[in-house]
């Protein structure tokens, strides 16, 4: 399944904020793969340094996760296809 980022801006969000809102992003996800779109909320990354944060998406579409994120009360800026690879640990 293709994987996307979505970015969007939260101004100085506390941690607690982004926890609600990553666990609506999750849950947001999981009701449409109920309905039928599979779509998988994967893990995100908040930078306060520029008030940016990321979220990791699976899904069919960019479209479904823009819609997962209008789901979950979350602006999504901007999505675009990611390719992750994973290190091993202790390497460089």
């Amino acid at each position: 399944m293709p994987r996307y980022l979505a970015e969007l801006y939260l101004p100085m969000a506390a941690p607690g904020d982004l926890e609600k809102a990553a666990a609506r992003a999750c849950t947001a996800a999981e009701e449409m793969s109920r309905a039928g779109s599979t779509v998988r909320y994967l893990r995100s990354i908040f930078v306060p340094e520029d008030e940016t944060w990321f979220l990791l998406y699976e899904a069919p579409s960019a479209a479904a996760v823009v819609e997962a994120g209008a789901r979950a009360g979350i602006s999504i800026e901007r999505v675009a296809d990611a390719v992750v690879t994973e290190g091993k640990a202790g390497a460089p």
